[in-house]
């Protein structure tokens, strides 16, 4: 199994920490990964989008021009990598930040609404949570449990009060993704 994963999305989202998360998680399940994140100085407010590759054996190169599974949280992020999803890929896009959905044919579009998801549990910091939990039921890439030990490692210590809640999230998440 190899799973080629870009995620993308405005600054302060938690695209990069999703993605950091994602790939400590292949680590606790003794996977080869590569995270690669890409943003400027505009990091908060302007786009960023992380690469991230979750693999059973070893990885050639982190470097990518086409993926498996595209993560689209804004209108510029979606227009920028929808034609860089592999045919027969998957295209997963939180509602909220698009205005004109994905139009192909050839991939599976998901769409979850997982700020809508955030505003309900009332904690918008469990936004990307929301959407791991999504990508994970549709490509179980990793398991529950290898979040819950990447969680511990990526989070600072006083935050590890907040792992059941980002938990929940990665549940809600799987619960709200829909087919399109």
């Amino acid at each position: 199994m190899k799973k080629e994963i870009i995620i993308s999305g405005f600054g302060g989202q938690g695209v990069l920490s999703m993605g950091k998360i994602l790939a400590y998680s292949g680590l606790m399940e003794d996977k080869q990964v590569t995270w690669m994140p890409a943003y400027g100085p505009e990091q908060r407010g302007g786009t960023a989008n992380v690469t991230v590759i979750v693999s059973d054996e070893k990885i050639s190169s982190p470097i990518l021009s086409s993926f498996d599974i595209v993560i689209v949280l804004n209108q510029p992020s979606l227009e920028r990598f929808e034609p860089k999803v592999k045919p027969g890929g998957i295209l997963i896009y939180d509602s909220y930040g698009i205005i004109n959905p994905p139009t192909r044919t050839d991939i599976t579009v998901y769409r979850i609404d997982a700020m809508d998801k955030a505003a309900e549990m009332k904690n918008g910091k469990v936004f990307n949570m929301i959407v791991l939990g999504g990508l994970l039921k549709v490509a179980p890439v990793v398991s529950d449990q290898g979040v819950e030990k990447a969680l511990y490692k990526t989070l600072p210590e006083r935050h590890h009060s907040m792992i059941p809640l980002n938990m929940q999230a990665l549940s809600e998440g799987g619960k709200i993704i829909e087919k399109i």
